[in-house]
């Protein structure tokens, strides 16, 4: 029984202490907002949370009494902050008092390092704004009201340049430059305001000038423009009329030179003209020459050839002439030489040939012994001769006769020949047989 009632207390504890951890975790969490950074301070270190740390955006924040875990923490901006000083008294450097506004706009860039030199964001702006302050009275404290006035943008950047090497010791940086947003009278001073009057009286008497000079200018520019108009009208006249005397000019110089352009074209037309008669001309009588030249070789060629011809023709009759008369004495010769060559042949043959010689002299004998019985008979019967045979009787007569051609009578019939043929009866028997005598072949040569 006792045991149950154990084990039911230590689960209620457990669930109350789970029930607490998860109050306590639900209270003291917390998570940092995008625009803040969160520098805690524990026994041992020091860590910021928030977006651009290393370190997460949520933490526990146990209260700094609590033993060993407890922590403190200081809340800083990530965003642009702005420091102003309002009314704020200075004094140029002829010690004449006025009041500026001014405005500066800073951001934390060590979030560490501006925990380590402030307990509290407010106490940075205050010391940030000293700071400001100090630079400010310093730098107007060394230059006229005037300038001031007139340079602000000037003293805007001298303010930024005078803070920045202050800030860095505070982990913040600047911006943009400081700006000088309004300057006016301390109380009961009136510099500014007098200031402000001249400006005005001067910024008066300028626009009154201004206005006067830009009235005079007008009425010059007027005077000018109206004037520049006449002398443009003027020139615009004259220029017309030297524009339309030019062109008179020009167009009576290109009728000119256009008539001369075509007095020289018809001279070079005619001179053309000419040119191609004299060229016609010369071409008419060098072809005139020419064909002359070529009838003249024409004939020329003709005579020749008519005399080549005739020479030729000369040359070929000359030529057939030699040629017919060798052919004829070729003939004759040949005629003449045909027995010759063959008595040659024949003598030849009969050279070598005694037989055949002793023939042939038997039939030459014969046919001389029958032609001479013959002329002899019909001799004999013109001539009535009559054989008187001396050997005894009619037959041995005529034996006699016939002796004359025998071989043994050729030696007397050859005398008898001669003798016969030195009588005119004689010559014209051998006549007939186309034998001359010695008589007639003196005659003859």
């Amino acid at each position: 029984m006792l045991h149950n009632f154990d084990i039911a207390g230590i689960l209620s504890i457990l669930g109350a202490l789970a029930l607490l951890s998860v109050v306590v975790a639900f209270w003291l969490r917390r998570v940092v907002p995008t625009n803040e950074v969160h520098i805690v301070q524990s026994r041992k270190s020091t860590k910021s949370y928030g977006k651009d740390t290393n370190n997460g955006n949520t933490y526990y924040e146990w209260p700094s009494w609590f033993p060993l875990i407890g922590v403190t923490k200081i809340v800083m901006p990530v965003s642009v902050f702005d420091v102003q000083l309002e009314a704020y008294e200075a004094y140029d450097v002829g010690r004449v008092p006025f009041v500026v506004d001014i405005v500066a706009f800073f951001r934390i860039a060590d979030s560490n390092l501006a925990a380590q030199r402030v307990a509290s964001f407010g106490e940075l702006e205050n010391q940030l704004r000293s700071i400001v302050q100090g630079a400010v009275r310093t730098i107007l404290a060394s230059h006229d009201i005037d300038k001031i006035m007139l340079e602000r943008s000037v003293y805007g950047e001298q303010f930024t340049e005078a803070v920045s090497d202050q800030l860095k010791s505070w982990g913040v940086v600047p911006v943009k430059n400081i700006e000088l947003m309004d300057i006016r009278d301390a109380l009961d001073n009136r510099v500014i305001h007098n200031i402000m009057e001249k400006k005005k009286s001067l910024i008066e008497m300028q626009s009154r000038v201004e206005v006067a000079d830009n009235i005079k200018n007008a009425e010059i520019a007027e005077i000018e423009a109206q004037r520049e108009r006449d002398i443009k009208d003027q020139q615009a006249q004259q220029a017309v009329g030297e524009r339309t005397a030019e062109k008179d000019q020009a167009v009576g110089i290109a009728n000119e030179k256009a008539a001369q352009e075509i007095k020289d074209q018809q001279r070079i037309t005619k001179e053309k003209e000419m040119a191609v008669v004299q060229v016609n001309d010369v071409k008419r009588a060098e072809i005139t020459r020419d064909v002359n030249v070529v009838k003249a070789d024409e004939d020329k060629q003709a005579m020749i050839l008519r005399a080549d011809g005739h020479l030729e023709s000369k040359k070929r009759e000359a030529e057939a002439i030699t040629v017919e008369g060798n052919a004829r004495a070729d003939a004759e010769k040949a005629m003449q030489l045909a027995p010759v060559q063959a008595q040659i042949e024949l003598a030849r043959e009969i050279g070598s040939n005694e037989g055949y010689q002793s023939y042939l002299v038997s039939i030459r004998a014969i046919e001389a012994n029958q032609i001479v019985g013959t002329e002899q008979a019909q001799a004999l019967k013109v001539a009535d001769l009559k054989v008187i045979a001396n050997a005894g009787d009619a037959v041995s007569g005529v034996n006699t006769v016939m002796d004359l051609f025998s071989s043994k009578g050729g030696t007397e019939l050859a005398a008898m020949v001669e003798a016969f043929a030195q009588t005119e009866q004689g010559q014209a028997v051998l006549q007939k047989f186309g034998i001359h005598g010695k008589k007639q072949k003196a005659d003859k040569a």
